[in-house]
């Protein structure tokens, strides 16, 4: 019998009688299977937030280590994702997605019990490398399941929902862990999600495949993730420690690695990335604009985490009870978006996004080393109505903003924007507030939390902290509200006409 005669897709010669009917159920089973991975990578991309503190008393990772534990997940993610993406449509996207749920589980029950931060650093980047096989193949393989158009905008929407939703809630799921248990607990919640993917996958999904010319180009993938570790290692060793000979040659040796895969992509007849769709303004904004509020929510996520914690003093339960409205308003919001930028235009919507991000943002001012919670819960709040239109529109907008041949290459570039924006937000402004509080905390620990934790420190040197610590915040904040409203004011002008959503 044929597969799709199963029950998976009916599909028929025109003109010919359908003898059987589509379990209607099969494919939002098949939805919620397929939904399980994709909120455990998305969780496991901030799930850390609140946990630093904890994790520091155990494991006591240096500055830079702590920065790595954080990003090395989402750069693994960023810098694989089209690369998988084009091996799962050679190879088969359903057996990718078990190798990478394995992989995913295998390396979470290992995080779960490290005993090093070189340890913990090396097992979340085997989980970003899983996590990057498992993200564009559960979305082909959504596209398999649902055959109408108008069921698979309804369920891409949930995906995307879900996608976001995991990122809001990682932070308050850890804090309710850490309430209970210990600080690897927050990696063995994924053991049991695996294992039911493992089981239900293989009866619920359909290997898909698609005929893609030319091969993978291993070098370009190696170059790629090669000069954005080593740029973003030189970054934070100069932020942690102060300028040196090594990571300042580590970092030209990155920026010029970088220049050459963006040179060779180019000559390529079948590059990784099609580096020209660049040249498209919209398509360019569109970009940014996965990129950006997703560097500026996972930065500030991490950095007020920490001043919950280590300045205000907060339990960490109420620390993650406190993340909760922002959640609910960012997960909502990308629900309703779509159907709100159908009235409102995308030159509206985008204007919106950036405009409440920089608003939401600059609340984080009002807080200090003596107070502020209310304000840090309202910037939550209206900054994640900003994160939730970006999540929502940012794919739709780089797809229509290109020929309709090169939709797939353009919504490949969006998915990894978002992911590359997790991970720079805390390589890059997490580096910022580092070298603030280098240069103007006490000199006892490279941290605040290790600061705090130093046995004998006097109560004058532990205030000097957290004013560093509350400094280097606001700076941050205020670089990446000054990104925002420039990005609002491009988005007011480059889009002069409605761009229709794909």
């Amino acid at each position: 019998m044929d597969t799709h005669e199963a029950g998976w897709l009916v599909s028929r010669p025109r003109g010919s009688v359908n003898t059987m009917k589509t379990p209607v159920r099969r494919p939002w089973l098949g939805l919620l299977v397929i939904l399980a991975p994709v909120l455990l990578v998305a969780m496991d991309g901030s799930v850390l937030f609140l946990v630093m503190p904890e994790l520091t008393t155990e494991l006591r990772p240096t500055a830079d280590e702590s920065l790595w534990i954080l990003d090395v997940y989402g750069f693994a993610v960023g810098s694989l994702l089209v690369a998988f993406g084009n091996i799962g449509d050679r190879y088969g996207r359903l057996k990718l997605l078990m190798i990478g749920a394995a992989l995913f589980g295998t390396s979470s029950a290992g995080a779960s019990f490290a005993q090093t931060p070189e340890q913990l650093i090396g097992l979340r980047a085997l989980m970003g490398i899983a996590g990057a096989t498992l993200l564009p193949s559960a979305l082909a393989v959504l596209g398999e399941l649902f055959p109408d158009a108008r069921q698979r905008s309804r369920a891409i929407g949930i995906f995307a929902a879900a996608f976001a939703a995991g990122f809001a809630i990682g932070p308050v799921a850890a804090g309710q862990l850490l309430d209970r248990f210990w600080w690897g607990s927050v990696f063995l919640i994924n053991l049991p999600v695996v294992a039911v993917f493992l089981v239900l996958a293989p009866f619920l999904l359909r290997d898909v495949r698609a005929v893609r010319p030319g091969k993978v180009d291993v070098l370009s993938v190696l170059t790629s993730a090669s000069g954005l570790l080593l740029t973003v290692y030189a970054v934070k060793r100069i932020a942690a420690g102060g300028f040196d000979l090594t990571p300042a040659v580590l970092g030209t040796a990155g920026v010029l690695t970088l220049t050459w895969f963006v040179r060779r992509q180019r000559r390529l007849e079948y590059p990784l990335i099609e580096v020209t769709l660049f040249r498209d303004r919209v398509f360019s904004l569109a970009i940014i604009t996965g990129l950006v509020p997703l560097a500026a929510w996972s930065a500030t996520a991490y950095l007020a985490g920490i001043h919950l914690q280590s300045v205000l003093g907060l339990p960490v339960q109420q620390a993650a009870l406190l993340a909760v409205p922002g959640a609910v308003v960012l997960t909502l919001t990308c629900v309703i978006t779509p159907a709100v930028v159908g009235r409102i235009g995308i030159r509206s919507a985008l204007v919106a996004c950036h405009g409440l991000v920089a608003v939401g943002l600059l609340l984080l001012l009002l807080v200090d080393a003596g107070g502020g919670i209310v304000w840090y819960v309202a910037s939550t709040v209206i900054a994640g109505i900003g994160y939730g239109i970006s999540f929502s529109v940012v794919a739709d907008v780089a797809v229509a903003a290109v020929p309709t041949e090169r939709g797939g290459s353009a919504a490949a570039i969006a998915e990894t924007s978002n992911e590359l924006g997790n991970a720079l937000g805390i390589a890059l402004l997490g580096s910022l507030a580092a070298a603030v509080f280098r240069l103007q905390g006490p000199g006892v620990a490279g941290t605040l939390p290790e600061t705090v934790q130093t046995a004998g420190v006097p109560a004058p040197a532990i205030a000097d902290a957290e004013a560093a610590f509350v400094l280097g915040l606001h700076l941050t904040v205020v670089v990446i509200a000054v990104i925002h409203v420039a990005l609002a004011v491009l988005s007011a002008r480059w889009i002069r006409t409605p761009v229709p959503v794909a």
